[in-house]
């Protein structure tokens, strides 16, 4: 799709199936940038803290991640040095060049752990922190990251597919959008555990318009898919242009939420997202390793501490949507 215009609260094992109370404009494969501004003066603290993530130019998501990292940054005082890049070998370059930096710490994303082991061992041999974030569940341990924040997408996908095979789903197609990524596969099998007519189906989500004719081709060809479960966001509107165009008549769910989908929510275009609360992760990511640096604490106890996932409906769009305006939900 054109760049991502992409965008769950729970702790340890407990779902928040409903709450009271996991994409504007992306970056291209960044060059690390410092936070300015607001807060405690940068480097206050005396910690630099390089900030990693898989972000694909143009995802909502990431900005939300972003702003939690950056906001922690200043409450802290700490120099925060964030890049990006979604091509794995790349983004395991990014790791090791703050290793050569001699950061402080380092907070990334583990979307594809195999092809960034090989730097993340490099950070912790060089006696530099590091937390994972976002994807990497089961394996952040094993790559050498201290500690964890995200949403468990095994149980997230489970907890959707319980919901809609609750509401009849017999076909739902499951759309992937990043090849390789251990995340969006743990989704689709977890909705596919609860309804084993799951289907996946696999696009390309850098281009829109890709993945809006790949979507209404096969809703076109097969009237018999009666759920559309996007793993994103910006997946979840281009869902709603290929359905249109296929005159299908299948139900929309999506993972993730930005401020367009919770309006199309309000509106009965979607019917739930599943939020896994991305400004949370970049937060807690940045302060965890704070707290660590000068305290020695350790967040989640050697357990991976949960952001999600949970249920983002017409109970609750009123309340959530003021909140996804100002960029933090």
């Amino acid at each position: 799709m054109r760049p991502f215009r992409r965008g769950l609260l729970a702790t340890g094992a407990v779902v928040v199936l409903a709450l009271t109370a996991c994409s504007g404009g992306g970056r291209e494969e960044t060059d690390p940038d410092t936070t300015t501004g607001g807060g405690n003066a940068p480097g206050s603290s005396g910690y630099t803290i390089a900030f990693v993530t898989h972000e694909t130019p143009g995802d909502t998501f990431w900005d939300k991640v972003r702003a939690g990292a950056e906001q922690a940054a200043k409450d802290e005082g700490v120099t925060l040095k964030y890049s990006n890049d979604p091509d794995a070998g790349k983004q395991a370059g990014l790791i090791q060049s703050a290793v050569d930096a001699k950061v402080d710490g380092i907070a990334t994303t583990l979307v594809t752990p195999d092809a960034l082991t090989g730097a993340v061992k490099s950070a912790t041999a060089a006696g530099i922190p590091v937390v994972g974030l976002n994807a990497g569940i089961d394996q952040y341990q094993k790559v050498g990251a201290l500690m964890y924040f995200g949403s468990d997408e095994s149980l997230a996908g489970t907890s959707l597919g319980k919901r809609i095979a609750g509401e009849g789903a017999k076909h739902p197609l499951c759309v992937i959008h990043q090849t390789g990524s251990v995340a969006l596969e743990a989704r689709c099998a977890g909705v596919r555990s609860a309804v084993p007519g799951t289907e996946n189906l696999q696009v390309n989500g850098a281009d829109d318009s890709a993945v809006t004719t790949t979507l209404q081709a096969k809703l076109a060809q097969d009237k018999s898919i009666d759920y559309v479960v996007t793993l994103g966001a910006p997946i979840a509107l281009d869902a709603i242009n290929a359905k249109q165009q296929a005159s299908s008549s299948a139900k929309l769910v999506t993972f993730d939420l930005n401020q367009e989908i919770a309006k199309r929510i309000k509106d009965g275009q979607v019917e739930f997202a599943i939020d896994q609360q991305p400004y949370v992760q970049g937060y807690l990511a940045v302060t965890s390793l704070y707290l660590y640096l000068k305290n020695g604490n350790d967040i989640g106890g050697g357990k991976a501490v949960l952001t999600g996932p949970s249920f983002v409906d017409k109970t609750n769009i009123d309340k959530i949507l003021p909140f996804t305006e100002k960029n933090t939900r």
